[in-house]
Parts: C-alpha cells; structure tokens; sequence
C-alpha cells in the first residue's frame, strides 16, 4: 500500500487500556505454554498496529508541522503513550512472572527478558505527568526549529535550507550564512535556554521519583543499554582522546593548507574541505533517487526487491519545505511490514547520504520485519546505526553515479567526515552527562560547559567570536539529540568505529564485507550489542585496540590518498 494511502484514525485510549489489560489477565490466566503464546502473539499484534497509527500521525505531523490536524494528533499521542505505558509495564510484569518463562525462552530467547526487567526500571505512574510534560518540551523545540525564517540574501530560508550556503567556496558568502544562522539562534536564545533547562529538571525529577541519584542512570535504562554501563562509555571517550582526538586534529590542519588558512579555522572555514568547494550530487532529487535504485539493484538480490518497494509505495518524503520537520529519520510501520525515510534534501552530500544512511536503517528493518517480538526488529540504538553508517561505505563503487567528477573528493571528504565527527559526537555525550550530573547549571554553565569541551574534543574550532552563537558555546543548541533523545548520540560513535571496520575490510575483500554485514545485519534485535559484534566476528569498539586500529589504517588511506588535481 501506498503510503498515502495508509489510514490513519485516532484510537480511543480507554479502548486501547482495557484490551491491554484483558491480555495482561489472559496470560496470567493461561493453563499451558501453547494458550500464553497465542496471548503473547495477540499481544504483539495489538502493539504493532498501536505503533502504526501513532507513527503514521508522527510522520504526517513531521511532513508539515503546520498541518493543524495532525498537530493534534501529535499531541494525542504525547499524551496517551505515557498512560499506555503502565499497562504495558503491568503486561511485562505477568511475562516476567509466567510459570512458561523457559518455554518462551526456549522459542524467543531470553533477550526480551533482559529487556523486560530493564523497561521495569524506567517506568512508575507517578511519573506519567512528567513524561507528557517531556513530550510536550520536545514538540515545543523541534516546531521552533521548523519554523524557522532565516534572512539571507534577501530570501527567507529554513534551517535546513541554510545548508548549501554554509559550505559555499566563497568566504564571505559562506561565513555571512553561518553568522545568519547563528543570529536566529541568538534571537531565539530564551526560548531554546527555557525549553532546555525545563528538560533538565524534569528528568532529573522523573530519576529521583523512580529512587534514581538523578536522571543519568534513568537515561540509560530508558536507552536499554543491556551489555554495557556508564564506565564502558567513558573509557571509550577517553579512548577517543587518545587516538582520535589527533588524528582528527591533523585532518584539520591540512585542510587548513588546503583552502589557505591558518590553523586553527573558524567554524565557518573548517566547513570548506576543498577551495573548489565540497563535493556536491549530481542531478535533481528523483535523478539521486535513480542513482540509489541502481546502487541497490546491483549491490545484491535483497537490496534491490526493498529499495524498490520502498519507491514503489512512496516510503521517502525528502524534499525540503516550509513547515517541515528538521532533520532525518528511518521508522517503520509495523501493520503493512514497511520502513518510511524522512530528510530534507539541500544539495550537498547529505543527500546522497540519506539514500545510503537512512536505508541502511530501512533495509535492515526491512530484513526483520517479520521478527517475532516486534522489540527483535531492532536491536539497541548503537546497534541500528552499525546497519546505517556502514551502507554509506557500502556505496563507494557507485560514487562517480551520485557525484560526477566530485567522486574522488566524495570519497577522501567521506572518510575524513567519519574520523572527524567521533570527537564531536563523543562531546555531545560527555556534555550531557555533565548536564545531568549538575541539573541547577545556568544557560550560561551550560554554554561554559560545551565551550570548554570544544577545547578537548575539537581544538581545531578556532573560538574568536567571529560567529558568535557558536563562539559563546552555544552551538549545542542546535542538536536535536541533546534535547528530545539524550544520551542516544555516542550509539552514533560507537557506530561509526564499527562501520569503519566494515570501510577496512572493503578496501580489500568486499564479498567478504558484504557476507558480514548480512551475517550481522540478519540478526535483528535477537541479541545484545556486542553479541551482535562477536557472531560477525566484528570487534567491540569498547575495546581500546579496536579504535586505534581503524585509526591507524584509516590515517594511512588519507595520507596516500591522491588528490592530485584538487583544489
């Protein structure tokens, strides 16, 4: 079905309490393994067509943020997910509970146990008036950041379509948008400080209502980190540090002899790789559409059926308009067994990288879909963006098709970009745990905070108030993780030093890489993050000669990369 033509109609939420509860009795009540399966597989269909229409109305509201209608029902669903989640808590108390829990182990595995006694911890209804509260406060945050009108040039553009600009060869040019970004974020300083010092203490209070010493070990339950904690998370960031840090550091100060700069650069012209000017796709978005059709046509039997499908039933919205949501994102919509990809297209490489990042994540839904729970589709969020990142690399053949000449800029930029972005990103965590270790931090703690984390994790920003939204540390502000998802952005890092092996072993035997991303991606969510690592025989990037090792290697390819002939 197409997607358009997928039904969408408000569930009544009493309904929807009372068949959750009937269940949660029927399994109690079950006299034999074969009668709590069949409670247990009713269950699970009553969850996926919940899932359904509340992201059929997530979509839709994301589409166009104006759309009254589904604004409403947005909110609807703020509201109800809360109170639905005690009934889902007391359902997984009757399965944790079952005389017929060796049964289902034995058919299911015991992941989903696992899971179960970590969701237990995240969840009291004493807490239900903070969670729609949360969910309101993100709403709130992501509808400013879509309503964005940024003056430039005499036009109003959004944020998103801010992006060309912010890379364009031009200094001026390019500096002059970066400082028009950053002054409607200045404009909008009290709002964002308000949204998220709100944030804050919500979930600070959510932790310590649930017994918790604040809201960090909450977040992590509620991340279902289920094989590692918050001590494998730092030492991974030190890690990082030590041998990325550096690396990094010397991507920058080339870059720098490059475009005839000194060292260090200032936001503006770290985003400028080539004086030429960054790589940038050829051809209108349906043409890189066609490009991604023929990428996953002749990259295997698999990939060519979904990416067909997911074009045939109009499961990409990825142009960028007025109203719409930030960002990209790949969900899935469990009752027609379909992912859906949402971006917004701005004509540089990050379109191609949709094509490429986002479909990793549908595919490998794609190839769970049917997976019995639904909670196996997916593993953890660490675990997903294995699936994403490394399609990206999986691509490279197929460069010179989406970027015409600018492929062999593509590939050094693309590498590079995957180097460069860990220190970042492990920044976004590290920032966080320090904003829920200290919930009564000021805004201007907390842009202090990330000031004087640019210094360790990015000492190639050059902070002299040239741009001043992102001089001040503010430039947080502008990621969307820190406030709807926290604690999700290091899965993104940990991914991407996973991914990195994958981009190792193709520079030498792509059946072979291809044959481990199956072996890993087929796997669903049926085990744990580095389960799913071990029967791939990919390594852990928990271990500290898993990250120098990529490092390593990855270092070597751009040193001897050739890049005779560009400027």
């Amino acid at each position: 079905m197409k997607f358009s033509e997928m039904p969408y109609e408000r569930p009544d939420l009493e309904q929807m309490k009372a068949d959750q509860a009937a269940l949660t009795e029927k399994l109690k009540n079950a006299k034999s393994y074969e009668e709590a399966k069949a409670v247990f597989l009713e269950q699970d269909q009553a969850v996926r067509h919940i899932q359904t229409q509340a992201t059929l109305a997530s979509i839709r509201h994301s589409i166009d943020t104006r759309d009254e209608f589904y604004n409403n029902e947005e909110k609807f669903w703020n509201a109800a997910m809360p109170e639905l989640n005690e009934y889902t808590q007391q359902w997984g108390l009757a399965l944790l509970s079952t005389p017929f829990r060796k049964d289902f182990e034995a058919e299911y595995g015991s992941l989903m146990f696992i899971n179960g006694e970590i969701q237990l911890k995240t969840f009291s209804p004493e807490i239900i008036p903070e969670l729609q509260q949360e969910n309101d406060l993100t709403q709130e945050y992501e509808k400013l950041l879509a309503s964005a009108q940024i003056p430039f040039e005499g036009k109003i553009y959004t944020i998103s379509q801010m992006s060309p600009f912010k890379t364009d060869p031009d200094d001026a040019r390019r500096l002059a948008a970066w400082k028009a970004e950053g002054q409607w974020y200045k404009d909008n300083q009290d709002k964002l400080d308000d949204i998220y010092d709100k944030l804050v203490k919500l979930r600070d209070a959510m932790g310590k209502k649930l017994g918790y010493e604040g809201y960090t070990t909450l977040g992590y339950y509620r991340m279902n980190r289920n094989c590692y904690d918050k001590n494998d998370v730092e030492k991974f960031r030190q890690a990082v540090v030590k041998y990325l840090v550096p690396v990094a550091d010397s991507i920058y100060r080339e870059q720098a002899k490059r475009i005839g700069k000194e060292y260090p650069m200032s936001f503006a012209d770290n985003a400028l790789e080539f004086r030429s000017g960054n790589p940038r796709p050829v051809g209108t978005p349906d043409e890189i559409l066609a490009q991604g059709r023929k990428f996953y046509d002749e990259l295997s039997p698999e990939t060519s059926v979904f990416f067909r499908s997911m074009l045939d039933n109009e499961m990409l919205d990825v142009l960028s308009t007025e109203g719409k949501q930030g960002g990209g994102y790949c969900t899935g919509l469990p009752d027609y067994e379909t992912p859906f990809i949402f971006a917004n297209f701005n004509g540089t490489q990050h379109d191609v990288e949709v094509v490429t990042h986002e479909a990793g994540h549908a595919f490998a839904e794609w190839t769970n879909r049917k997976r019995v729970p639904i909670d196996y589709v997916w593993p953890t969020m660490e675990a997903c963006e294995v699936h994403s990142m490394s399609m990206e690399f999986m691509a490279w053949p197929w460069a010179e098709g989406f970027f015409g000449d600018d492929a062999r800029k593509f590939r050094y930029s693309h590498l590079s970009a995957a180097l460069t972005f860990i220190p970042y990103g492990t920044m976004v965590d590290h920032f966080q745990h320090e904003m829920y270790a200290h919930p009564e931090f000021t805004p201007a703690q907390r842009h202090q905070c990330w000031k004087e984390l640019l210094g360790v994790y990015m000492p190639w920003m050059k902070l002299d108030g040239e741009i001043p939204f992102y001089s001040d540390g503010e430039g947080w502000q502008r990621q969307h993780h820190i406030y709807s998802s926290p604690f999700y952005y290091i899965d993104y890092c940990l991914a991407q030093t996973v991914s990195l092996q994958f981009w190792a072993l193709l520079q030498k035997d792509r059946k072979e890489a291809w044959d481990k991303y199956m072996a890993y991606t087929e796997q669903g969510g049926s085990h744990v993050f580095t389960e799913l690592l071990k029967n791939a025989e990919l390594e852990s990037p928990f271990e500290e000669k898993c990250l120098r090792g990529v490092c390593e290697v990855a270092a070597k390819w751009l040193k001897e990369y050739d890049l005779t002939g560009i400027v």
